[in-house]
């Protein structure tokens, strides 16, 4: 092979080297997502999640609960019912928007939640009936990553019978 022919070869080989390179990144799996918990806790959430490099994030805007009495006042608490079964219908709601980009509750890594003082509890926030609903998707044997989780008690949301608006971020 003359110089001129070995040096063709190596400029042509050299060219196809970023291809092979990002093919044989790109087959690699990203690194697993970390979760903390609380040392000699078992409460059901993450003090810290890492997500390394190479995983995307998905934010779900803050979800409300759907009316579950059509004949109540619309608008009104009885149309959305108690902190509980709001819960429960936002986090079902949530796990739909999931689905519909290809992820599940399970690679929630964050999540935010306001509840707004009940009525029934005096004005405070029924921190109970949240999380027995949330304990009902969360943590559980078919289910068990937990997210980073922050529960706020605020002074009220868009619609008066709103108790709960959840915002998550996932990973995928």
């Amino acid at each position: 092979m003359t110089p001129t022919r070995a040096l063709a070869a190596l400029l042509a080989a050299a060219a196809l080297l970023p291809t092979a390179l990002s093919s044989a990144l790109a087959a690699e799996p990203p690194a697993p997502i970390q979760r903390l918990r609380p040392p000699g806790s078992t409460f059901p959430i993450a003090s810290a999640v890492e997500v390394p490099a190479g995983r995307a994030l998905v934010f779900v805007s803050g979800t409300v609960p759907p009316v579950v009495d059509e004949k109540a006042e619309r608008g009104s608490l009885a149309a959305y019912g108690d902190t509980r079964t709001q819960t429960q219908g936002v986090l079902k709601a949530i796990e739909r928007q999931l689905q519909s980009q290809g992820l599940g509750l399970g690679d929630v890594v964050k999540m935010q939640v306001f509840l707004v003082g009940d009525p029934a509890k005096g004005g405070k926030m029924d921190f109970d009936g949240f999380m027995a609903a949330y304990r009902e998707f969360y943590g559980t044997a078919t289910q068990p990553n937990l997210p980073a989780r922050s529960v706020m008690q605020v002074a009220g949301l868009v619609v008066p019978g709103w108790l709960v608006e959840i915002e998550v971020i996932a990973a995928r």
